[in-house]
């Protein structure tokens, strides 16, 4: 059983950087691919990112294709995603998930974290 815990949210003004963590706080996360979602109000939850185990293949959304990264430190456990130019429709809940079943469907999440960009 992986329990995901995500931290890094917070407040930060259009065009600013905020950089989100998730990480494994029981269980090993090194042999899962990851991803990060995220929920806006009134809105479905949406992929943002991917990773692979070894953090050599990443995917994005369109909508932040150039402007967040995602990465990986298996030895820490940890999965991060660096936001930079972040725009008031980024303003969201993310979720960090590990194993994965479909796109949409993943067997473990986090309990979210909140992210609001100012305009």
């Amino acid at each position: 059983q992986v329990q995901l815990v995500e931290s890094g949210g917070g407040l930060v003004q259009a065009g600013g950087s905020l950089r989100l963590s998730c990480a494994a706080s029981r269980g090993t996360v090194r042999t899962y691919t990851m991803a990060w979602f995220r929920q806006a109000p009134g809105k479905e939850r949406e992929f943002v990112a991917t990773i692979n185990p070894s953090g050599a293949t990443t995917d994005y959304a369109d909508f932040v294709k150039g402007r967040f990264t995602i990465s990986r430190d298996n030895a820490k456990n940890i999965m991060s995603l660096q936001m930079n130019s972040l725009k008031s429709e980024d303003t969201a809940v993310y979720y960090c998930a590990t194993g994965r079943i479909t796109i949409r469907t993943w067997r473990y999440w986090g309990q979210g974290t909140q992210v609001t960009v100012s305009s």
